[in-house]
């Protein structure tokens, strides 16, 4: 249990990193991206070995990078600014 902490945790802060550094520009910042990262990863290890038990040490690292880079999506941010026509008629 110890390892599949510490593994989600290394696989959530690899992830956080990777994203960081690939998409700066729509990432708030860095600290909060990585803490998010190592935050999920965990959630996830927990949510996968809660729900299938002790199935091994792969499905819960799965269930970890998903869980991770479905938070780290929460985080970003649109490619570009929307461009609204404000209207003083409207």
């Amino acid at each position: 249990m110890f390892l599949e902490a510490l593994g989600s945790a290394i696989l959530g802060l690899a992830l956080a990193w990777a994203a960081a550094y690939r998409l700066p520009h729509r990432l708030p910042a860095r600290s909060l991206v990585l803490s998010t990262g190592v935050a999920g990863g965990l959630f996830g290890a927990f949510l996968t070995h809660t729900a299938l038990g002790s199935v091994g040490f792969l499905p819960v690292m799965l269930g970890a990078v998903a869980v991770a880079a479905a938070s780290l999506s929460l985080l970003l941010r649109p490619a570009g600014r929307l461009h609204r026509h404000h209207s003083a008629t409207v």
